[in-house]
This record gives structure tokens, C-alpha cells and sequence, in this order.
């Protein structure tokens, strides 16, 4: 069995090679369902190569051949404002492509595509696609008295350098793949891909595009010697940082559980007084009752000076 690399760090030094586009080109194909070719690779503050500089950062930032700009971000470990991330991520992305003084007419299309091996949201679906859409309010009659071309501008209907298209189609769409969730046989090509990033696994006779090309690139039997050795650091350096996770993990643990014992033997002692306490004030009572009855006090007259209750003086 081929023994493949990690996506995030092919991403970082593989993918970005010209010869290997196709991988990634093959990827966002079978995510979009339309042919998708990568023209370059932009600068931003993801392109980051030190394993320190990474978090919060945009992992590759691409052009397409229709303009439109692309996020491609991995995320290993869980994050409680992830969906505030990919906000932010895309917001500054069309910022940062848009001069002080450019029309708003150069605003680009943005995808940003979140692959995450953690639980977030809601549902078992592996796919969740997020897009703006307008809708009018097609029975209004001050709409029906505007001109066509009021009405379609009404309605989010724009001009475009590609030609005429929803207003909604201009706005950011974002992909969140789930990998953790895919649990079924791969049918589709997307289908395929996910497997792949989860299981680390591509089928001998895939015909899905960037896969055939990931089963020569990603192969580590088949890289060079120092793309192997920087590779090898890559595991290590993971390693090292979940092991001292962990190792923080089970010192907290720990901890906690030594206070937490302590604060319950605390809590169990001054309750273990006090239900003494109250217990022998009972057969105190007890025995004061008993002691009356014998000297042939009225029951009434005990269950008045003990607090004892008739059935109980009764029984003694």
C-alpha cells in the first residue's frame, strides 16, 4: 500500500509547484461540479513555511482563470470560533484585493474552503455549502409598476464582466468539509476526495481528477530526499506538539482530580458531622420519650416536649 503525505503539508511545499496544480485543480472541479484551472498562487499572510506561524492563518490563497480568488484552509484542532474565522478570513481577503479608490465593481468572487478533522455544527452530512440569495417580493405591486430593468435590479439581478447573473452569485460561498463525518462508500468523485483526506487512502483504479495526479506526487516513496527529510520534521514536530497536549492534558486531569478529591473528602466530612450531629440530637430524643412513657407521661404531652411525633412515641 503507497504511503501518502499529509494534505496540510503538501499544501505548504508539493502543491504549489506549477507540475502538481492539477491536485488541487482536481479538488475544487469535483467540489464545484465545473472545470476549475489555478492561474497563480497569491501572497498572503498564509504563506507561512514555519509550523509556529501557522494558526489563524490563511493556509493557500489562488486565482482561477475566471478571476475569482479561492481560500483553502486545513484546521487539525478544534476551535470554538471557527465559523468567525472563515468570516474573517474572506472579508479580508476581498480587502486586501481591492485598492483604496477602485471602483466596487472590482470586488472579486471569493470560495473559501474550510477541510476540518474536528466536530463543528450540527448533523452528520460531511458537505456543508453556504451561499447568499435574494429574493423579492415578486406580488408587490410597487415592484409591478417599476421597469424591467428596475425590477431585475429589485430583484438582485446584475451586470457582470461575465455577463448577467444574481446578485447572491457576487457574495463569498464557503465549503466546510466534514471529513470526520464521512462514513459511507465513496460513489462520487467528491466522495472519493473526502475518503482520501480522511483515511489518507486513494483506490489503484481512481479515474477522479487530482486524485490520479495525488498518487504520484503525495506518494512519500517516490519524493526526493529532502522533500522525505523535511517531511519526516513535519511528522515529528506534530508529534511533539501532541504529546505535550497531551501530557498538559493529564497533568490538568490529574490535578484536578487531587483537588477535586480533597475538596470532596472536606465537603464529606464536615456532611458526615452534621448528620452525626443531627442523628445523636435524634436519640437523644429518643431516649427522653422512652424515659417519659415509663413514668406514664400522656404521649401528647412527650410528642409536645420532644418533637417526636405520636406514632413514633408509640412504637417505643
Amino acid at each position: 500500500m503507497a504511503n501518502y503525505v499529509r494534505f496540510d503539508w503538501a499544501m505548504k511545499r508539493l502543491l504549489r509547484d506549477k507540475a502538481n496544480h492539477a491536485v488541487l485543480e482536481g479538488l475544487m472541479t469535483s467540489l464545484l461540479g465545473e472545470r476549475f484551472t489555478i492561474v497563480r498562487f497569491l501572497e498572503s499572510e498564509g504563506n507561512q513555511t514555519d509550523e509556529t506561524d501557522k494558526f489563524n492563518r490563511v493556509d493557500m490563497l489562488v486565482e482561477s482563470d475566471r478571476g475569482e480568488l479561492v481560500i483553502i484552509e486545513i484546521q487539525n484542532s478544534r476551535e470554538l470560533t471557527y465559523f468567525h474565522r472563515m468570516l474573517y478570513g474572506v472579508s479580508k481577503v476581498i480587502t486586501d484585493y481591492i485598492k483604496i479608490g477602485d471602483d466596487y465593481g472590482k470586488v472579486r468572487k471569493v470560495y473559501s474552503v474550510n477541510i476540518v478533522y474536528f466536530s463543528i455544527g450540527q448533523g452528520t452530512d460531511y458537505v456543508y455549502h453556504g451561499k447568499t440569495v435574494f429574493r423579492g417580493l415578486h406580488d408587490s405591486n410597487d415592484v409591478l409598476r417599476l421597469s424591467k430593468r428596475q425590477q431585475e435590479a429589485f430583484f438582485g439581478i446584475v451586470d457582470d464582466t461575465n455577463g448577467r447573473k444574481e446578485a447572491g452569485d457576487l457574495f463569498p460561498e464557503y465549503y466546510l468539509l466534514k471529513v470526520n463525518n464521512f462514513d459511507r462508500v465513496a460513489k462520487t468523485p467528491l466522495d472519493e476526495w473526502i475518503a482520501f483526506l480522511k483515511t489518507g487512502e486513494i483506490s489503484a483504479d481512481t479515474k477522479v481528477p487530482g486524485l490520479v495526479e495525488a498518487r504520484e506526487c503525495l506518494n512519500l516513496d517516490k519524493m526526493s530526499d529532502v522533500d522525505r527529510q523535511a517531511y519526516l520534521r513535519h511528522m515529528d514536530n506534530i508529534w511533539y506538539q501532541k504529546n505535550a497536549l497531551n501530557t498538559s492534558f493529564d497533568d490538568g486531569m490529574m490535578k484536578g482530580r487531587a483537588e477535586g478529591r480533597a475538596e470532596g473528602e472536606a465537603i464529606g466530612l464536615e456532611k458526615g458531622e452534621a448528620i452525626g450531629l443531627e442523628k445523636g440530637k435524634k436519640l437523644e430524643k429518643i431516649e427522653t420519650a422512652r424515659n417519659l412513657k415509663r413514668l406514664g407521661v400522656p404521649i401528647e404531652t412527650i410528642a409536645t416536649a420532644t418533637g417526636l411525633s405520636t406514632d413514633e412515641i408509640t412504637t417505643l
